[in-house]
């Protein structure tokens, strides 16, 4: 292309501009500085960085398939190189789609020479401060430079060379040439580069007939092409979208009102293919994995720069997972042809926090539930009160008083709707009881409870804005979001590694096409609770197995666990563990409807016993490690809040001490909380905040995305 005279602002249109502010002329102030000392070392590199060709397509390294191979080092999966792209002329491409590009990813693309100080400025100050930002620092042709002639390298060397690539691409390019290498560029996943190939991937149709909808989630989707992409998961795309049309708005391309509109259309996609995504054995790991390599090193180092890719999975134990999960029941198609219910299994390593197994579906289609589906978690929340109550002067042995008690409007109820009177902390854990739980929870104040979690690994408890998790519904696991799988799997894993938490690991390690590593895992691990804690508390859950709400998971070797299932059956869970291995099972509906009486003692405890014993039938039984806490100083018993009690109904018979006789029951059903795999010993636990007295935020309606409750 001929070099042009400068942008015309008749054939694009350009965002808003908004006044310089004092602090603005700050931060740009900070930024040139920063600027001119990066310019200074980028000298040494000046030369190299210049001397590339004048022709993109010319510059691109000969792709190499990347391989992944499992923890024995046997390869198990290969990432072809093969790319779908059709290049289009920006007059092609429709103006919406231009904008939504231009307002999320830069909104000073028509104003800047290629480097943007103020979106360096902004970026380092959201970093500075610990928030982040709807736009990054990279300017659109920045990312142009890095995409088409640098690799993905996160090196001080490699950023020098992008930004003078960039400014030379501002002067040899016009902007509208260069808003086109760069849609034509972009990977979009599903193996579609340019915005002509995504638009044929997820919507059947060419770029030029794309409405606004479209144009928004197609924007939204190089973010992180796996997590995103509509055909993985519709629901992230569309908040995603939702972010793309607020940032459309913010520098002026749409009218609020569209907006919003826009924000509630619903996608027509292209239908799956069954046979296509059936790609064999740990199909969803491979796709995880595939999904984390992109989001940190960029989809061409993946498909073209021959990666070496060793990951934790262990195949013996992934193969007895899918076999296990044959045992989903069958139901009916839904509107995209996916038979229902679906189901998630991981099982990790909690001393490595090293994923072993990893099913998100039934293989028919790309959602990976495992990782992506945010499901309420009914009584499998649980332990995570009484292990902040095991860490506040409370143990087994405390008695609570089950009877009736009514916060604001709402009156907690067991699910047979009847009271036991005093009992002890194991047999609330053991029988899932609802309202001994909610008891503890305002007593501690639930902001403690929902501070263990987060710190066993739950990354999606809501703790800001009008709906929040900082009200005792949280205790019964009727969270605003809910949580996945995998984190809730490895929140358990602490319990297991004697209160330390290890976060969750697929890769140990990468090469590059010569063999030289270029990173290895090193998992955050950090005490969360005692190991006195975590003793208390898995003898509480080894009940739940002998003789409570888990009897269907006993696996006849040591283990603890704990069953959720959530009001109106719409999830069913199993989370449990041996000292050695964690597993969790979840079955759901996509749409989140009925289950139709399915609890998480019954079908998922299956599940997790016919994985369990397969996955563990080479290793030797053993017991828990750890001792339990004496008592000492513990509470007794706790006394009911005479402001929040209700008087006018009597309570049953209070119950023993002694381990109740095994009984026929339904499985409990209460929500289970986001887990993440524990860690080995050698730090001191985290300190909890003060306790906050009751629950913070509004009360829950009775009944409302909360465990299904003792059974």
């Amino acid at each position: 292309m001929e070099k042009r005279s400068q942008r015309s602002h008749q054939q694009q249109r350009s965002p808003k501009k908004g006044g310089n502010t004092a602090k603005h002329k700050t931060l740009i102030g900070i930024a040139i500085v920063f600027l001119v000392m990066l310019t200074g070392i980028g000298c040494g590199f000046l030369t190299a960085s210049m001397n590339t060709k004048s022709d993109l397509a010319d510059d691109i390294r000969p792709p190499a398939s990347s391989l992944v191979y499992d923890s024995d080092g046997n390869e198990i999966a290969t990432i072809h190189a093969a790319e779908n792209r059709m290049p289009v002329k920006l007059d092609q491409v429709p103006q919406n789609l231009q904008d939504a590009f231009v307002a999320v990813e830069d909104n000073r693309f028509y104003d800047h020479i290629g480097v943007d100080p103020r979106g360096i400025a902004r970026a380092i100050w959201a970093n500075l401060r610990g928030r982040t930002v709807s736009e990054g620092g990279s300017t659109i042709t920045q990312q142009l430079a890095k995409n088409a002639y640098l690799t993905q390298d996160r090196t001080l060397k490699r950023k020098i060379q992008e930004v003078f690539l960039a400014l030379r691409l501002e002067h040899q390019y016009t902007k509208s040439e260069i808003l086109e290498l760069y849609l034509n560029q972009i990977y979009f996943g599903q193996g579609a580069y340019g915005v002509q190939a995504a638009a044929r991937t997820y919507f059947g149709k060419d770029v030029e007939d794309l409405t606004l909808n479209e144009c928004a989630m197609l924007a939204g989707i190089p973010k992180s092409p796996n997590y995103y992409s509509p055909l993985n998961n519709l629901q992230a795309a569309q908040e995603r979208k939702a972010t793309v049309l607020d940032q459309m708005v913010k520098y002026g391309y749409l009218d609020s009102a569209t907006a919003e509109k826009t924000k509630q259309e619903k996608p027509d996609l292209v239908k799956p293919d069954p046979a296509k995504d059936d790609k064999g054995e740990a199909s969803y790991f491979v796709d995880y994995v595939t999904q984390k390599l992109i989001d940190k090193y960029g989809a061409d180092a993946v498909y073209k720069d021959g990666l070496q890719v060793y990951t934790t999975i262990d195949m013996d134990m992934q193969r007895a997972a899918e076999k296990a999960m044959k045992g989903l029941p069958n139901g009916k198609k839904d509107a995209n042809g996916v038979v229902q219910p679906q189901g998630a299994l991981v099982a990790l390593d909690p001393h490595t926090g090293y994923v072993k197994a990893m099913v998100g579906g039934r293989g028919t289609d790309q959602f990976n539930r495992a990782t992506m589906a945010e499901r309420q978690p009914g009584s499998a929340f649980k332990p995570f009160v009484f292990a902040a109550a095991l860490e506040n002067k409370f143990s087994p042995s405390t008695v609570i008083n089950d009877s009736p008690i009514k916060i604001g409007d709402w009156e907690p109820q067991n699910d047979e709707h009847t009271f036991s009177g005093p009992v002890t902390m194991r047999q609330v854990a053991q029988h899932s009881m609802n309202v001994p739980t909610v008891k503890i929870a305002q007593k501690l104040g639930i902001e403690k409870v929902l501070y263990y979690a987060q710190e066993m690994g739950i990354s999606t408890l809501v703790m800001d804005g009008p709906h929040n998790d900082k009200n005792l519904a949280s205790a019964l696991g009727g969270l605003t979001k809910g949580v996945t799988p995998l984190e809730l799997t490895s929140a358990y894993g602490t319990f297991a590694n004697k209160g330390v938490h290890v976060d969750p690991v697929v890769i140990v390690k990468v090469l590059d096409r010569n063999g030289k590593v270029i990173d290895e895992a090193n998992p955050e691990q950090h005490n969360v609770i005692s190991e006195s804690s975590a003793a208390d508390l898995t003898s509480m859950l080894q009940d739940v197995i002998r003789a409570g709400t888990g009897r269907r998971a006993s696996i006849g070797r040591p283990a603890a666990g704990k069953t959720g299932t959530t009001s109106d059956y719409h999830d069913a869970w199993f989370v449990g563990y041996t000292p050695d291995l964690v597993a969790s099972v979840w079955i759901g509906n996509d749409d989140n409807t009925s289950l139709g009486g399915i609890y998480g003692g019954t079908v998922p405890a299956t599940i997790w016993k016919d994985f369990m014993t397969e996955a563990l039938k080479g290793t030797p039984a053993k017991d828990f490690d750890g001792s339990e806490s004496s008592g000492g100083d513990s509470i007794g018993s706790l006394e009911d809040d005479k402001s929040t009690a209700v008087t006018k109904k009597s309570a049953a018979p209070a119950k023993k001490e002694e381990k109740p006789a095994e009984k026929t029951s339904k499985d409990e059903g209460k929500k289970q909380p986001g887990q993440q795999p524990a860690a080995p010993q050698g730090q001191a636990p985290a300190s909890a905040p003060a306790s906050a007295g009751g629950g913070g935020g509004a009360a829950p309606e009775p009944g409302s995305s909360v465990s299904k409750g003792r059974n």
